[in-house]
């Protein structure tokens, strides 16, 4: 027979309590209690009493009333007033100072080396929450309103525009980015909102080195954002007015959207 420690001590929780207790959480959800009680109090005065006694009870085992509050309240309330309970954010650290993808990329587990061949490959902990973002945006006013977010637009002024392959996004009359194809931007939307959860200088990373790692990404893709075939990596000619160039494109089978294209380069 369980006895009520046990209950109590199933229900505590030391991450958020004890010399873990969140002060602003505390505060926050005690006057939420209290203005939640006197609204009660109006239908039922039992009824205030017994929502008092569950409130002080939760606040007091689990550290708060509302749930998420720790994080709601570091991701909402203001640093300098976080700072004087000792709750400001950690400082981001600084990027490293020879910025290589591939070992930024291996550092924070996004991939790893591959269990059959020579080579990196996802690791299944982000294929599978990158695969989630893209699922997300499937919607395409979900794609231009997650494209306005992260560039800082009016997703009403966003706009999509095909020329040939490449998939184009304007805001009013100016055109804002170019991508290989739909299931190109797919994929960099959906990896530039699921990083930051990776990595941890992200925030002070330049335009040049996000492109640079999210463009990375794209040569590890195996399902296509846009249908959900196969990806393959293969070597054709493209011609322009002066020149035949060698490229490496990697591309959807079912769809035929290119995600990836860069030049070929013959092994040493």
């Amino acid at each position: 027979m369980k006895t009520s420690s046990d209950v109590l001590s199933r229900l505590r929780q030391p991450e958020y309590t004890g010399e873990n207790r969140c002060i602003p959480c505390t505060v926050t959800n005690a006057v939420i209690a209290v203005l939640l009680a006197s609204v009660f109090a109006l239908v039922s005065i039992p009824l205030a009493v017994v929502f008092a006694i569950v409130a002080a009870g939760s606040i007091w085992l689990r550290g708060y009333l509302v749930p998420k509050t720790p994080e709601l309240t570091k991701r909402y309330f203001p640093d300098w007033l976080l700072a004087k309970f000792d709750k400001a954010p950690d400082p981001v650290p600084e990027p490293p100072s020879d910025f290589d993808p591939e070992a930024v990329l291996l550092e924070a587990d996004v991939v790893e080396p591959c269990a059959e061949v020579d080579d990196l490959c996802l690791t299944a902990a982000f294929e599978t929450a990158w695969r989630t973002r893209i699922d997300a945006l499937e919607n395409e006013d979900d794609l231009r309103e997650e494209l306005a977010d992260q560039l800082d637009l009016d997703s009403e002024t966003v706009t999509f525009d095909t020329y040939g392959d490449a998939f184009i996004a304007h805001s009013d009359e100016t055109q804002v980015g170019q991508w290989e194809s739909r299931g190109a931007l797919l994929a960099d939307l959906a990896a530039a909102k699921e990083l930051p959860e990776w990595i941890d200088y992200w925030p002070k990373l330049s335009s040049r080195n996000r492109s640079q790692l999210l463009g990375g990404l794209r040569v590890f893709i195996t399902e296509c954002p846009s249908c959900g075939g196969a990806v393959t990596a293969d070597t054709e000619v493209v011609e322009s007015c002066c020149r035949s160039t060698t490229v490496v494109a990697v591309g959807c089978e079912d769809c035929g959207d290119r995600l990836l294209e860069v030049p070929h380069q013959e092994p040493a």
